[in-house]
């Protein structure tokens, strides 16, 4: 145990150090942060605002066509067409639009001219206002406002369980924090996984394993590695994450004083009191629950799925190519792992959704999706304990196959290895 300790601390140590470990650390976050406020920058700021002036000659738009901080709408229903394309010609407006006398929405076309050519979304917003008047213009030919109304309006459905009347509709955040957590392990099994890969196949090419397999057991140093590696990716994941809400911080209050911005979050939030409040219905949500949950699976899946990755790493040898037909096995269960939590977000308590959520090798991933919808509704208990512990015994099973492949492929050269063969090493007699 003692050598396990000094690997994983060289591992940790040797990898921290190297210049790419902070800038990926570091700069990867930034570089998401300057996307991120360049998306916002030109969201706001952008220079895709367009002043129509219109002349409305036969008051159906009754000058109340809505505007907003891209489209905006000036009646002047009094000009010509002639003084229209002259007022856009002098550059105070980018468009005009012009609707005639007697205008029948069935035959006459409403007539819009710009300056220059509008962008494709611009566009499509100036035609979304404009039919979406028209049409409630044509229907109020047939019934009064209040009718148009009161059929637009939307019914409240209330959607619960019959056991769970007392609590709000969690569903929209239930997927959304189950899919990132479930996501981010995804992510995490990859990454990580290949890492260690590439840290046995680079000693192993590099005849470094067979000078450190004379002082320890092959199987010490397969879990000096995975244990040092995975210290890194847990300090590189927490810097993310502390990175990540000092970013937020700094960039939200950035365009706080932006009048459009402001006017929107308003809107957001007016709609959000409405629903009842964002608060309300992250309360429903267990956050101990999730938070605990997700760092048992980061930490089984990650064990898991390195020792299998560190045994592919070892039966490669100089040929990189190799792993590519090596790895397939492996990385299979984790891309249905991600397939089956986008159906386990939505229906948790489906057949596949428990199976995926109690098979070791999908359950990292799968089962994050189903507890985000909280106990007894998105998972029961002993459904969870059950996950644990085979999750658990799939880490133990694992580590021993990997390394009874680990302790023979370390130390074979010049041989394009197969799972057939590795199978073998797994079972062979010491």
């Amino acid at each position: 145990m003692n050598k396990t300790w000094i690997i994983t601390q060289r591992e940790f140590t040797s990898r921290v150090r190297k210049k790419t470990f902070l800038l990926t650390t570091i700069l990867l976050p930034l570089l998401f942060a300057g996307f991120y406020a360049a998306i916002i920058w030109f969201s706001v700021k952008g220079g895709d605002a367009v002043h129509v002036l219109v002349s409305d000659q036969s008051n159906v738009f009754e000058s109340n066509l809505k505007s907003d901080g891209d489209v905006s709408f000036d009646f002047k229903n009094q000009l010509t067409l002639k003084q229209l394309e002259d007022s856009v010609k002098g550059g105070k407006y980018n468009a005009y639009m012009y609707v005639p006398q007697h205008f029948n929405s069935a035959i006459d076309s409403i007539r819009i001219r710009t300056a220059k050519s509008l962008g494709l979304i611009t566009k499509e917003k100036v035609e979304r206002r404009v039919n979406s008047h028209i049409k409630e213009y044509k229907m109020l030919a047939y019934v009064s406002k209040s009718q148009l109304d009161s059929v637009q309006r939307n019914a409240n459905v209330d959607i619960n369980r019959i056991d769970n009347e007392e609590k709000q509709n969690k569903s929209g955040v239930a997927y959304a924090v189950g899919m990132v957590s479930g996501f981010l392990i995804y992510i995490v099994l990859f990454i990580y996984g290949t890492m260690v890969m590439r840290g046995v196949m680079e000693e192993k090419v590099n005849r470094i394993a067979e000078v450190i397999v004379s002082s320890v057991k092959p199987t010490q140093l397969m879990m000096g590695k995975i244990l040092g590696i995975g210290a890194v990716g847990l300090v590189q994941f927490l810097i993310w994450i502390i990175l990540g809400v000092v970013i937020n911080l700094v960039i939200t209050p950035m365009f706080a004083g932006n009048s459009q911005t402001v006017a929107q979050v308003g809107e957001a939030a007016q709609q959000v009191q409405q629903q009842g409040g964002v608060a309300a219905f992250i309360s429903q949500i267990d956050i101990p629950l999730i938070l605990g949950c997700f760092l048992f699976y980061f930490l089984g899946g990650y064990f898991l799925y390195s020792s299998l990755f560190a045994a592919v790493g070892s039966a490669v040898n100089e040929d990189p190519q190799d792993a590519q037909s090596l790895l397939l096995p492996v990385m299979l269960p984790i891309i249905v792992a991600i397939v089956i939590a986008m159906k386990a977000v939505n229906d948790p308590t489906s057949g596949l959704a428990v199976f995926g959520s109690l098979f070791p090798l999908t359950s990292p991933v799968v089962m994050m999706a189903r507890v985000a919808h909280g106990i007894p509704d998105g998972v029961q208990v002993w459904e969870l304990i059950a996950s644990m512990l085979l999750l658990i015994l799939g880490f133990l099973g694992t580590t021993w196959l990997a390394g009874k492949i680990y302790r023979t492929g370390i130390l074979l050269y010049g041989k394009k290895t197969t799972w057939k063969e590795m199978w073998k090493w797994a079972f062979r007699k010491n």
